[in-house]
């Protein structure tokens, strides 16, 4: 267990000190959100509306800009295989790299939602819930990142292949994340049903993408 602590925090500090993987996400996010409503006009109850959806797509596309980095460094400099070697299993480093993606990554962009918010006239009882539910479902989206970064290792111009494998994986954790804001905000559909289904997407993808990741990184290591 330390040896995969060890391994999430040795991920954290080089995600600082490089520090232009957050900086784009969290740029690209804000730069999405604002210039909507530039697009849409001054309909507040339009923006309203389709606050979470917007809120919603911006963070996938954000966090995707980062994805194909959870692995490549240490593929490029061959730190890669000697963890592949080490006594750490390939399934646990996996894993290991994409929480330390969602650490440096997915909770940054958690904590910018609620400002970005306000520039759609999100309602102020939708805040809580939107934290809520991209805390949940945002270490799915790392983690599913992280089986496209393995399928897409070595490839010259892979973040569009990238883009093509991870985005319909993506599809199921945003419309459970949307219905369970909407829940609240327009209702009348429950919010508890909406915000189970998007912990168990959370909890199946947890499980099961370490494995497709390591054996996808065996067959690139090969």
């Amino acid at each position: 267990m330390s040896a995969f602590l060890d391994l999430v925090r040795r991920d954290l500090r080089l995600a600082v000190r490089e520090g232009g993987a957050i900086s784009t996400a969290l740029g690209f996010y804000l730069i999405v959100v604002a210039i909507l409503p530039l697009g849409l006009g001054p309909d507040l109850n339009l923006l309203s509306r389709i606050a979470p959806g917007v809120l919603w797509v911006a963070l996938l596309l954000s966090a995707l800009l980062s994805v194909d980095r959870i692995f490549h460094n240490d593929y490029e400099d061959g730190a890669l295989e000697v963890l592949a070697l080490g006594p750490l299993p390939l399934e646990l480093v996996a894993a290991a790299k994409c929480l330390a993606h969602w650490i440096s990554t997915g909770i940054p962009l958690v904590l910018a939602a609620p400002v970005l918010g306000l520039l759609l006239n999100l309602p102020p009882k939708a805040f809580g819930v939107l934290m809520l539910t991209m805390a949940t479902g945002t270490p799915a989206i790392s983690f599913l990142g992280g089986v496209g970064a393995a399928l897409t290792l070595g490839l010259r111009r892979g973040g569009l292949l990238l883009s093509l494998l991870i985005l319909p994986l993506y599809v199921p954790v945003l419309i459970f994340g949307v219905s369970a804001m909407n829940a609240v905000i327009v209702g009348p559909a429950p919010f508890m049903s909406s915000y189970l289904v998007l912990c168990a997407l959370t909890l199946a993808t947890l499980v099961l993408t370490p494995i497709a990741t390591a054996a996808a990184l065996r067959l690139n290591l090969q």
